[in-house]
């Protein structure tokens, strides 16, 4: 059995053809925390490669647009997002067929084969779950809970949609559509800058990377094609999971009026409007975000200090400030030096900086006043 190479971040220096390896137990082990991998399939054979972190009540995640349980993995920023989830519950998320590590396949993209792979995925649960649709998630995610209401626990619906023509105005459609069929590069690029407008640009460059190593071009477009068709506003009133509707103010891949037509459609539901543009779950505020989602699951929410840092995190800056590498980081420390890595690159995303210097200057300023 083929294992992931050491880094898959490599693959991108393959152009934009679908990169697929077959699943060992384990994966992404680079940072100390494991994301166990595993492959389902759906009842006319499709392959599903799902992932899960954590251990506790599942939460199933169900992602937006495009992609990969590896590299995802690998992103620190989005890594944080699912570590952040998945204290103390299970978090399972799992790579749409022909995106990531699924397999390719034939059949085009439609809610039907979406709510299949989700079914695949979910037989592997026992009893109830909580369930989170995030982007073109949230709709696949409304579909399914209103389809089984005795398998979702609680439903959270992220930047999502119920009318997916009301998204943008057809001739916007139509043009990022073709722009993403005729030049995958520049239209990774374009859809990276409206679901991340609070990046940096080297942020933004990485995600476009990451976009084009998710899957093909000619995927790319289908899924996107499949999203602006989904229409779930029959199904809403059918969804008997207590439910929440989290939404950025100003998304720009999504109106804040489809998240009220979420929340107005679904009985009881509740909608929290969260600042910022960023469509991606984590850019921007990421930690505002997931405090909200865990709350309402019934999860604890860890207290947050004056500078954002955990522990753990302030005893690496300190480190950082005496001039440790991060094998000496290791040592001091008893971690792994991949361990140390990710402690490092959490820091400068927590705190907004882009140099292990900014991080001991910020440390040793910061002990000076205390």
């Amino acid at each position: 059995m083929l294992h992931p190479p050491s880094s898959t971040w490599d693959w991108f220096d393959h152009g934009p053809d679908h990169a697929h390896v077959e699943l060992g137990a384990r994966g992404g082990d680079n940072h100390g925390v494991e994301q166990r991998l595993g492959l389902v399939q759906t009842g006319d054979g499709t392959g599903v490669s799902y992932a899960s972190v954590g251990t506790g009540r599942p939460l199933v995640y169900v992602s937006g647009w495009l992609t990969h349980l590896q590299l995802g993995w690998e992103l620190p920023a989005e890594r944080a997002l699912y570590e952040s989830l998945a204290q103390g519950c299970r978090l399972v998320r799992y790579d749409r067929a022909g995106c990531g590590l699924s397999p390719a396949t034939d059949r085009p993209p439609s809610l039907e084969f979406e709510l299949e792979q989700l079914a695949a995925v979910t037989a592997t649960l026992d009893g109830p779950f909580d369930l989170m649709g995030s982007s073109m998630g949230a709709p696949v995610a409304v579909a399914w809970a209103a389809t089984h209401p005795d398998t979702v626990r609680r439903l959270v619906l992220y930047g999502g949609w119920a009318r997916g023509a009301e998204v943008s105005p057809p001739a916007v459609q139509a043009h990022v559509l073709g722009l993403v069929a005729s030049h995958w590069g520049l239209g990774s690029d374009l859809m990276t800058d409206i679901f991340a407008p609070d990046a940096d640009g080297p942020t933004r460059a990485g995600v476009a990377r990451y976009q084009r190593a998710c899957s093909s071009a000619a995927t790319a477009r289908a899924l996107l094609a499949l999203s602006y068709d989904l229409d779930v506003t029959d199904r809403l009133p059918h969804v008997q999971a207590p439910t929440l509707v989290v939404h950025r103010a100003d998304d720009r891949a999504a109106p804040v009026a489809q998240a009220e037509a979420l929340a107005a459609g679904i009985d009881g539901a509740g909608l929290v409007v969260l600042p910022g543009r960023s469509h991606l779950p984590y850019a921007g505020d990421r930690d505002g975000l997931v405090r909200v989602v865990r709350r309402f699951l019934g999860l604890s929410v860890p207290r947050r200090s004056a500078d954002g840092l955990t522990p753990r995190q302030r005893e690496v800056a300190g480190l950082l400030s005496q001039g440790c590498t991060n094998r000496e980081i290791a040592a001091r420390l008893g971690i792994d030096e991949r361990s140390a890595e990710g402690h490092v690159e959490r820091i400068l995303l927590r705190l907004g900086f882009r140099s292990r210097a900014q991080i001991a200057a910020w440390f040793s300023a910061r002990r000076d006043v205390v």
